[in-house]
């Protein structure tokens, strides 16, 4: 059983404390499943917007645009769906102690990025190697 970590609504990691001690595991922790709700909540109210946009329009300019903006809100909404998995997978790191550390170097990622982007996997060195070796590789 996991004991309950005291965290002041204004606490932010610092460089200076232990890196992924229990204060910012719980700060990460907390950060995740706020994003995670947040895009729960908005695939909710696309559905019900879809549901309820199910209507007759007689005019194929406004049909059109009707369609456009449906496959664009769909297309976001998958994008979610996958954020919200990778949401889940940093839980996952978190609970297994993998979380903050670069999956390539094994290196901790910095405060700053995992702050901005705390699904991240690699560190900022790595992920720009990946993206460069990426780009490389990519037939165009």
């Amino acid at each position: 059983m996991k004991q309950e970590v005291f965290l002041p609504d204004e606490y932010y990691p610092a460089e200076d404390e232990p890196f992924m001690n229990d204060r910012q595991i719980e700060y990460f922790r907390r950060k995740l499943l706020n994003w995670k709700a947040e895009l729960i909540e908005g695939s909710r109210d696309t559905i019900e917007g879809l549901q309820d946009g199910t209507r007759n329009i007689p005019d194929v300019a406004d049909r059109a645009s009707e369609e456009t903006d449906r496959a664009l809100e769909l297309r976001t909404r998958d994008r979610a769906r996958k954020l919200v998995g990778k949401i889940d997978a940093a839980l996952r790191r978190i609970e297994e102690g993998e979380f903050g550390y670069c999956s390539v170097t094994g290196e901790p990622i910095s405060l700053k990025r995992l702050d901005a982007r705390p699904i991240a996997t690699m560190s900022l060195e790595a992920q720009e190697k990946h993206e460069r070796r990426e780009k490389v590789h990519r037939d165009d």
